[in-house]
């Protein structure tokens, strides 16, 4: 009984184009990293209310946290 397991050749070189794409892609500037400490909180708000944040903020492409926290701050500073 013959159990040899063969290994197939060796891979070629990645595709010019995905080496091309990785290269020359743009990367998304990340956050400064936060220096002050963070506390959750935790509100209930409506469905309706939830449903019109979540799609206004869908449709400027931002985050529901971010929407929420800046808003606490206009009324809070």
């Amino acid at each position: 009984m013959n159990k040899k397991i063969t290994i197939g050749t060796k891979p070629t070189n990645r595709q010019a184009s995905a080496d091309e794409w990785v290269s020359n892609r743009t990367a998304e500037p990340e956050p400064a990293p936060t220096t002050i400490k963070m506390k959750r909180l935790t509100i209930d708000v409506s469905e309706e209310l939830h449903r019109r944040i979540k799609a206004t903020c869908a449709q400027r492409g931002s985050k529901m946290a971010d929407e929420v926290r800046e808003l606490l701050e206009k009324h809070f500073s």
